[in-house]
């Protein structure tokens, strides 16, 4: 086991998630490098290619710096305002350039596992963009974040993605953590259910809603759910991260649904924002 996967304090690191995240700078790093033109449009998003390698920069170094224990503020965890922190970050951050980029994201991964191989700070968590997170959560939150990332840049780019059913596994404490507070007030106003979800090969959690409170359940899901989903744990990580319609995930049979009351399977995805 690499030395930043060894116990910190009351909270090791699952197995495999230093090597997921290193692997996956790196992978990211490759194609960065591999853009002949970093001012080329990501398909579907805002950014350009030279731009979304300049957030994971910017991204992995804040989380670098939270590891270490230093306060990094980023918004409030609000969608609106991740949207104007990174906006801000990135006129700040002039750098567009593919190897500088590349550089930065692998260097800035590696000092996030080295702040992780030191005993922990004492005090509390620390505070993220999407609130406190202890170190394996913290953890999984960047993983997850390249991941994103690191998806929209391997289309823009025509290669290979990164996004597999390991890597999913160890984005799910981060994802259980964070999908209360990044339930949509709207989208759950007045919705009572209890939801039973199954990844493919993996585990399942409950999800249950009443009087607007969002509650997860991690591996110990409803028995009496009003509607179980089954979906590829690939696919699940891309709807929530707002990469992969739903519906196209249903056509491709990536999910189904059952229950008393199937009919809320096709609810579930607009009851969260993408983090």
């Amino acid at each position: 086991m690499h030395t930043t996967e060894r116990q910190h304090g009351s909270w090791p690191l699952p197995d495999g998630l230093g090597q997921a995240i290193r692997g996956t700078a790196e992978e990211i790093a490759v194609l960065v490098r591999s853009a002949s033109d970093t001012a080329l449009a990501i398909p579907g998003a805002e950014w350009t290619i030279g731009e979304a390698a300049a957030h994971l920069a910017i991204a992995n170094e804040v989380m670098a710096d939270l590891a270490a224990g230093r306060e990094r503020p980023y918004g409030d965890g609000s969608p609106q305002s991740l949207v104007r922190a990174n906006a801000e970050s990135l006129a700040v951050f002039g750098e567009r350039r593919a190897e500088p980029l590349a550089t930065m994201i692998a260097e800035q991964a590696e000092a996030f596992l080295d702040a992780l191989s030191r005993p922990a700070v004492e005090g509390p968590a620390p505070a993220t963009p999407l609130g406190p997170m202890n170190r394996p959560v913290l953890a999984a939150y960047l993983l997850t974040h390249m991941l994103g990332h690191g998806y929209d840049l391997a289309r823009a780019l025509k290669r290979p993605h990164m996004v597999d059913r390991a890597r999913v596994a160890l984005c799910m404490p981060f994802i259980l953590s964070v999908m209360p507070r990044v339930a949509d007030p709207a989208a759950t106003a007045g919705l009572t259910a209890r939801y039973r979800i199954r990844l493919r090969g993996g585990e399942s959690f409950g999800v249950s809603l009443a009087d607007g409170a969002v509650q997860v359940t991690p591996g110990a899901p409803p028995q009496r759910a009003d509607c179980t989903i089954l979906l590829d744990p690939v696919a699940f990580l891309l709807i929530a991260l707002g990469r992969l319609n739903p519906w196209r995930a249903v056509a491709r049979g990536q999910v189904l649904a059952w229950g008393p009351r199937p009919w809320l399977a096709s609810r579930f995805p607009t009851l969260f924002t993408a983090p």
